[in-house]
């Protein structure tokens, strides 16, 4: 009994009849070759298309549309939006921030709640005023504090040099060579 050694190339594929046959033989450089179509019953089962129930795409939050308005999805208007500090506004900020701050324990003057009373705000502050009044009262920088550096992915190069490349010893060689 002889065993077959090599597919058949036409086993799953359609393949020319009558007239077309003779033509794609006569045409074709190598009639043997398969024509690359599949036989639709065979080679995928079941077939594309072929289910009788129809997808449905899932329920999200953004398929619901009370909770999905035209203005949050309207990318084309989403400006961007300017804010303004104003130097009084810097002042306050950089003097509120400029010493740490210490969780204080609450006080007869916290509500039920724990928050603080409201406090009355201090008169504005001028920047320049602001900036000398807290490099007054902090340095900043010292010799045992040093101010951050760049941080280096790979150690810096130092040229170091290495030994000339051979050459005769009295010609004039104006390469030097380094590491």
């Amino acid at each position: 009994m002889a065993t077959k050694k090599a597919a058949d190339s036409t086993l799953y594929h359609l393949s020319p009849k009558g007239f077309w046959k003779k033509f794609r033989d006569a045409v074709v450089v190598n009639p043997e070759i398969s024509s690359g179509l599949p036989l639709q019953g065979i080679n995928r089962f079941p077939p594309p298309g072929s289910r009788p129930e129809k997808y449905s795409t899932p329920a999200t939050k953004a398929s619901d549309v009370a909770q999905n308005p035209y203005w949050k999805r309207d990318v084309r208007r989403a400006y961007p939006q300017l804010s303004v500090i104003t130097q009084t506004g810097l002042s306050s900020l950089l003097i509120e921030h400029s010493t740490p701050q210490a969780v204080a324990a609450p006080t007869e003057g916290a509500s039920a709640d724990g928050s603080k009373a409201i406090s009355t705000p201090e008169e504005p502050i001028e920047l320049a005023a602001a900036i000398s009044k807290i490099a007054e009262s902090t340095k900043i920088y010292s010799e045992s504090k040093l101010p951050p550096t760049l941080t280096h992915a790979y150690p810096q190069w130092r040229p170091q040099r290495s030994p000339d490349a051979p050459h005769a010893q009295h010609s004039y060689f104006p390469m030097h060579l380094y590491n």
